[in-house]
């Protein structure tokens, strides 16, 4: 059995094309037309994925994303947004989702992006352990810590850091770190600019003055070693 992959959206058509296309790829598809039936197919199935629509009857997507990672920090998620909705996919990313796609789409770039998300998360075959100070992030398990407290980072904002701490010092575009870590040669730069500021929020001492992940003023980011 392949992966699971959970989609939620209430038009079917667009359900029915994206089941068709993850299925031709190996994936199990499961399907989900509002928020109430997303959280429950969640609790049944445990997918490996979730694509989610954000505008869904009844119980709307943001909510669904904002419950589904009170349950699973680690559950990949990935938003289907309409053109005009950049401020609630921004809400979203906020909320720990980890890519996004805009309608409409090619089905074959929805099935890319799942496909780069779960090869994120999967654990590397690497032995490596990153330290600056007190915070530990092992590679091999997918695992940070910070003064012995584990933090809650998502897919993406753990292969962010990672890639932060392997570059050391270097000013790093954000068209850099969307091309190495999300995988896109092209895309929303606001995309690095929000996934940042929710990891400074849960390495730095003090988000409003980093000392890890420093801002490059028109230019980027650079980390720095404590």
């Amino acid at each position: 059995m392949g992966q699971r992959v959970l989609v939620v959206d209430d038009d079917p058509t667009v359900s029915d094309v994206v089941r068709r296309y993850l299925e031709r790829e190996g994936f199990t598809v499961a399907l989900a037309g509002d928020g109430r039936q997303a959280l429950d197919s969640y609790d049944a199935e445990r997918p490996d994925l979730v694509v989610l629509d954000l505008m869904l009857p009844g119980i709307d997507g943001l909510e669904v994303c904002r419950r589904l990672r009170a349950q699973d920090r680690t559950l990949p998620v990935i938003m289907l947004t309409a053109l005009g909705e950049e401020s609630d996919r921004v809400l979203g990313l906020e909320l720990g989702a980890d890519d996004y796609v805009t309608k409409p789409f090619s089905p074959r770039e929805l099935v890319l992006r799942v496909q780069s998300v779960l090869r994120r998360a999967i654990p590397a075959p690497v032995e490596e352990t990153l330290v600056d100070g007190e915070l530990r992030v092992d590679e091999a398990r997918r695992t940070a810590t910070l003064r012995g407290e584990a933090l809650a980072l998502t897919v993406r904002e753990f292969d962010l850091l990672v890639f932060l701490m392997r570059n050391p010092g270097r000013v790093l575009r954000r068209a850099e770190l969307l091309q190495q870590v999300w995988g896109w040669t092209f895309g929303d730069q606001s995309t690095v600019t929000v996934h940042m500021r929710r990891l400074r929020e849960k390495v730095e001492d003090d988000p409003a003055e980093p000392r890890r992940i420093l801002t490059v003023w028109g230019v980027g980011y650079r980390y720095e070693y404590a």
